[in-house]
């Protein structure tokens, strides 16, 4: 991916993450390294002919290292460094607020974020999604790890159990809203507002469909 220019007032993953250690540092600027690399070869020779070895040796790792962090080229794809932040300022919305009002703002900020930040990765991402079926199944799977934080957070901040089956539902149908609006976007060659159509899909679930 060619890199983007950023603003102070934006955060990049690294500047989104909490005060980190040297050495979590280091890891975090690798999984970048691999990740960007492999959007410029993918966007220079497509997805099946970009292999491991030629995503190694453009970020200037061993083949080991790409798979020590990523176990899969999906994985490369989809992986980004937000889902710990977004559990945290999930957790640190008013105790009192609705949960649907508290993840929209979550979402929608932190996404928007994201996207001015790294606006063609966002946008390759979900090209590849409706492009490449391995991409998409692994993000079906990849969603269970998002789903667990927002879960847990949600539950807390609810005085639920984390296994309620409420909670677990609502959850479950926000990430696939926003799993839609994804595929809808890329599909739509990204002519639309990807921040106002998130908060288009939240609004459906609060109202449902009118008939």
């Amino acid at each position: 991916m060619a890199a983007t220019t950023r603003s102070p007032a934006r955060d990049s993953p690294a500047e989104a993450q909490p005060q980190l250690g040297l050495r979590e540092r280091k890891k975090l600027k690798t999984r970048i390294a691999i990740r960007r690399a492999t959007y410029r070869l993918i966007s220079e020779q497509g997805y099946e002919a970009t292999t491991i070895e030629q995503i190694a040796e453009a970020a200037e790792v061993s083949p080991s290292t790409v798979f020590r962090y990523f176990p899969t080229k999906e994985d490369i794809v989809l992986t980004d460094e937000y889902d710990p932040v977004m559990e945290a300022e999930l957790r640190a919305r008013p105790a009192d607020e609705d949960p649907l009002d508290s993840i929209r703002h979550v979402i929608t900020h932190r996404l928007s974020t994201f996207v001015q930040a790294e606006r063609e990765e966002v946008m390759q991402r979900s090209k590849l999604l409706v492009e490449v079926p391995a991409v998409r199944a692994r993000m079906t799977e990849a969603m269970d790890t998002t789903s667990e934080l927002l879960v847990h957070a949600l539950a807390d901040r609810t005085g639920r159990d984390h296994d309620d089956l409420d909670v677990r539902v609502f959850t479950a149908a926000v990430l696939g809203a926003l799993r839609e609006v994804m595929l809808y976007w890329a599909a739509r060659d990204h002519q639309d507002d990807l921040v106002e159509l998130v908060d288009r899909a939240l609004t459906t679930m609060r109202g449902g469909l009118k008939l």
